[in-house]
């Protein structure tokens, strides 16, 4: 073993559920599998896996809790029917939560929809819809400043909703709140929680977003937006460099 080798810091802990989780997600692209479809039982998905049946059932909880499995007592495994308009197979396939593309690829959509929205409630934004901003904004660097991620991460989905909410158009509403559902999927999965390094400038973002809206600036507004992604899928890269190289 080389010094480098020696030095190198372990892999990041993954629970096997989560392993299994991501496993069953490649076996259904793989096998095609469509909204409706039943999907092999938990003892062949063990089989398959090379993993306990326990395992299996709490990867199928987790991918129960975010939609893409309908388990059904007594009759089995479905790949779930109510996936949302992005993981719909009139988006091009389901959304692969580790797949690399797949998260480069909405990381790019969410700039597009959320520039979008920011521009449009800097114009359309009521006294109430800024409140509710302002608000969420607050609730996330709260969460930041007292190290509780779930408070930091409610405040993360109220914020980027209640933009789209004050943008005044239903289909930006949709597709911000799918995309972010997405998004978290990539935590809950595929990033097993790692990402998170951009905290304390996210909530620093939020509030120049928030400036821009509330100035009724829908440029600034846009260009805040879009340096907030970018940044967010800045801090996205750095961990998988971190992942591939570093372990």
């Amino acid at each position: 073993m080389t010094s480098d080798e020696e030095l190198a810091p372990p892999a990041p802990y993954r629970p096997g559920y989560e392993v299994v989780a991501e496993q069953i997600l490649h076996l259904i692209a793989e096998l095609e599998l469509r909204p409706g479809d039943r999907m092999p039982t938990e003892v062949e998905l063990a089989a398959r896996m090379g993993t306990s049946r326990t395992v299996v059932r709490e990867a199928v909880k987790i991918l129960s809790a975010i939609g893409r499995v309908r388990a059904h007592k007594g009759r089995g495994l479905y790949v779930s029917d109510d996936e949302g308009m992005l993981g719909s197979s009139r988006w091009g396939g389901s959304f692969l939560p580790a797949d690399l593309d797949h998260v480069y690829m909405l990381f790019e959509f969410r700039r597009v929809q959320e520039t979008a929205a920011s521009r449009l409630a800097a114009a359309n934004a009521t006294p109430a819809e800024l409140r509710a901003i302002e608000a969420a904004a607050e609730t996330c660097r709260h969460g930041h400043l007292t190290g509780q991620s779930a408070v930091f991460d409610r405040g993360d989905d109220d914020f980027h909703l209640s933009i789209a909410t004050a943008s005044h158009n239903q289909f930006l509403v949709a597709a911000v709140r799918e995309a972010r559902r997405l998004q978290r999927q990539t935590n809950i999965i595929g990033m097993s929680g790692a990402v998170g390094g951009h905290a304390s400038d996210a909530v620093e973002e939020h509030s120049a977003i928030y400036r821009a809206i509330r100035d009724g600036d829908p440029e600034e507004a846009a260009r805040a937006a879009a340096t907030h992604l970018d940044n967010t899928l800045e801090d996205y890269r750095r961990e998988i460099q971190r992942r591939l190289f570093d372990q």
